[in-house]
């Protein structure tokens, strides 16, 4: 992962993605998980080409279940997009770079 992108946690997720100053793009995944690994470099992506406008932050749901349990995610790759500390978009499943940008730029 570059630098543009956080890593959550159970114990981190309320300090870095409900008190974030700017609107922050969580991408709920696992290991194991094939569309994960293909929509993890373009997330990289639009990390970079929205930095300081947009976070980006992965959480691995095998290793934090009580924040997947918490926001509901029944399969991955789930991304919901917090801004000022509540959930405001969800998007399940991988989709092109176009169609995210398309789905996040409205709460931008």
């Amino acid at each position: 992962m570059a630098q543009t992108t956080l890593t959550l946690n159970d114990s981190n997720f309320d300090e870095q993605v409900i008190a974030s100053d700017v609107p922050i793009l969580v991408d709920f995944w696992a290991e194991w998980c094939g569309p994960c690994k293909i929509i993890a470099p373009i997330l990289e992506e639009i990390a970079e080409q929205n930095n300081g406008k947009l976070a980006i932050a992965k959480l691995n749901v095998d290793d934090a279940m009580n924040t997947a349990r918490r926001f509901q995610v029944m399969s991955i790759p789930t991304l919901i997009l917090f801004k000022e500390g509540q959930p405001v978009a969800r998007i399940v499943g991988a989709k092109p770079k176009g169609q995210l940008i398309k789905d996040l730029e409205p709460h931008l």
